[in-house]
């Protein structure tokens, strides 16, 4: 079996031999073996904890909380990283969406800024499609609220349209990430609280008194019955829309009212 000093491993894994020092005091990576000399010595299995631990520092996730989750005893390295594999799809696909963003606000700032035209509300979508979403919406919540939301979204011109889409996209496959997560947890109800804001500007009524508690708790079963809104990587996800449901529910009776 080959082992690994610190400095060997901090050369492999890019990370530095202090953080190593840091990580082994906290108790998140300790060596396998420690020789009389006090030197450190990692194993097979300390290399793919060291990997667990990049991938959850990648999506932000605090050392305390990655240390409670490595030591839980039904921690399953194999689903972890089939998780970790969708978190970073989705990373990707936003710093995709981010690159598009600066392109549009490159262009933007070189011709003197591009106004955000009604039909790009619905780009990427075919005129029948479109046309079918807008009037579900109208059934829904009427025709006034869908009026009031394309106003207010047209007032962001075309950048910020994107980059408010993006912020949807980042929140969806955050909580995604969390969805074997207790829905009223600190951990999720944070980020349902991003997910709320990002609605409400949706909605255009991000500066409204009304808090719309009846409304938001309304969409998270929405999304439990209309599967097109929680579908990820072109999959419907039936638990994870549950999970949203609830959580989104929770917030709404414990800060909306």
């Amino acid at each position: 079996m080959t082992n690994y000093s610190v400095k060997k491993l901090a050369k492999l894994s890019g990370v530095s031999v202090r953080t190593l020092h840091h990580y082994d005091k906290i108790g998140l990576l300790k060596p396998s073996i420690r020789t009389e000399a006090r030197y450190r010595l990692y194993g097979e299995r300390e290399l793919l904890r060291l990997q667990q631990i990049l991938f959850y520092k990648e999506l932000d996730f605090p050392l305390k909380d990655i240390c409670e989750i490595l030591d839980n005893p039904a921690f399953s390295v194999l689903e972890a990283l089939e998780s970790h594999k969708v978190a970073l799809h989705a990373k990707l696909g936003r710093i995709n969406q981010l690159l598009v963003t600066v392109d549009k606000t490159i262009n933007h700032l070189k011709k003197g800024g591009i106004m955000l035209r009604p039909e790009e509300l619905y780009e990427g979508l075919n005129k029948e499609t479109a046309e079918k979403y807008r009037q579900e919406a109208m059934d829904q919540y009427g025709q006034e609220a869908v009026e009031t939301s394309e106003n207010e979204l047209m007032k962001l011109g075309k950048t910020g349209f994107e980059q408010l889409k993006t912020e949807l996209a980042q929140s969806a496959a955050t909580l995604f990430s969390l969805r074997e997560e207790d829905p009223a947890s600190e951990k999720v109800q944070t980020e349902i609280a991003t997910h709320y804001h990002v609605i409400r500007q949706l909605w255009g009524t991000v500066h409204s008194p009304d808090k719309q508690a009846e409304a938001y708790a309304g969409l998270g079963k929405l999304y439990v019955s209309d599967e097109r809104f929680t579908m990820m990587h072109g999959k419907p996800q039936p638990a994870f829309a549950d999970f949203l449901s609830k959580a989104m529910d929770y917030f709404a009776k414990n800060n909306l009212r």
